[in-house]
């Protein structure tokens, strides 16, 4: 049996920089208008070094990816059965806006993916995605039943969240236009806004 050695200092580094540097090249460019010279160059590497890592532009793209929703599903994941409910969604609703804010890249370069039809992750939205969010379903489910928050579809519940948080980092551009700014400022506005909207619309009648 093959076993895969222990990667070096040098070696770990140069992966992250080459996986930095795709980051940037693929939500600029997508996956094809990328091309290796492309992430070479922003990765301050030789195409013949890049090629080391990894064996393809398809190999780099993948990687990313494979991150990219590790990082996605978690905040979702964080979602805690046993706390207040209305509480626990609008937690998932600031964690995600803090994920636009820290990684639009991620954010865009997800989007995009999405938008080509998801040819690289359908397995895993189909998969992994799909189990997490029915599980999510059926606890908000639960929590309405049980009076804890208003009688909503929880799939468009998930469904918003998603839509009015990655808006920011998506169009961030179109936002950043409108609002004059070239700084982070604005999530502080948009954190208390959603806040108010979504206590709103999670909140009981007659509480």
């Amino acid at each position: 049996m093959n076993v895969e050695k222990p990667r070096t200092r040098i070696q770990q580094k140069n992966r992250e920089r080459i996986l930095n540097a795709a980051l940037d090249v693929f939500s600029a460019e997508g996956f094809r208008g990328a091309t290796i010279d492309q992430i070479a160059i922003a990765a301050e590497l030789s195409k013949p070094n890049l090629l080391y890592y990894f064996p393809s532009k398809e190999a780099i793209y993948t990687e990313v990816l494979s991150s990219l929703l590790t990082t996605w599903l978690d905040p979702l994941q964080a979602i805690d059965s046993q706390g207040d409910p209305i509480e626990e969604i609008l937690g998932y609703v600031r964690r995600k806006l803090e994920l636009s804010r820290d990684f639009p890249r991620e954010s865009r370069l997800f989007a995009n993916e999405i938008l080509r039809g998801a040819p690289r992750i359908l397995d895993q939205i189909e998969g992994p995605l799909r189990r997490m969010v029915d599980d999510k379903v059926a606890l908000f489910q639960n929590w309405s039943r049980d009076g804890k928050i208003s009688p909503i579809d929880p799939f468009h519940l998930i469904f918003s969240i998603w839509a009015t948080t990655q808006h920011y980092a998506d169009f961030s551009v179109q936002v950043r236009g409108i609002l004059r700014t070239n700084d982070d400022a604005h999530y502080v506005d948009a954190e208390d806004f959603l806040m108010t909207l979504y206590r709103a619309t999670l909140t009981p009648r007659g509480n």
